[in-house]
């Protein structure tokens, strides 16, 4: 996967998520996105970055000190099997159970779990099914 890559059209350059334990959100993520073939592309002392996600501490330059909020953040899983590893290894590093994987009702075929990252964002991996790149409407989740 090529990860330094300018992808004009996306409909979200980036996300910077604002923790509080820069450690423990690193390890988080470093499993989840994992499973999910994201790597980690970069680090330093106060975030660190994969893809289009950065995740820094409070005393990053960038956080001016300000916590984020709760966020909801959906990634595509290829299939139903990493979406349950997706839950598996987000419960080993920290992660919260917030909705085991299994079907749900947004549309035909819409498969996925949701965890609680260190800091509380809704943290889910989702699979659409055969067919389906992506979900027909946006579900919002706050």
């Amino acid at each position: 996967m090529e990860t330094n890559q300018l992808h004009r059209g996306r409909l979200i350059d980036h996300l910077q998520l604002v923790v509080q334990d820069l450690k423990a959100s690193q390890d988080f993520y470093t499993a989840v996105l994992g499973v999910l073939d994201i790597p980690i592309v970069g680090t330093a002392d106060n975030y660190f970055w994969a893809d289009e996600l950065v995740v820094s501490s409070a005393e990053s330059p960038a956080a001016l000190g300000v916590l984020t909020g709760r966020h909801h953040l959906a990634f595509q899983a290829r299939d139903r099997a990493t979406v349950d590893a997706f839950y598996r290894a987000a419960l080993a590093h920290g992660g919260r159970d917030n909705g085991v994987p299994g079907e749900r009702d947004y549309h035909p075929g819409y498969y996925a779990a949701f965890v609680l990252d260190p800091d509380g964002n809704n943290i889910e991996a989702v699979y659409h099914g055969e067919g389906r790149r992506s979900a027909p409407s946006v579900v919002i989740d706050f």
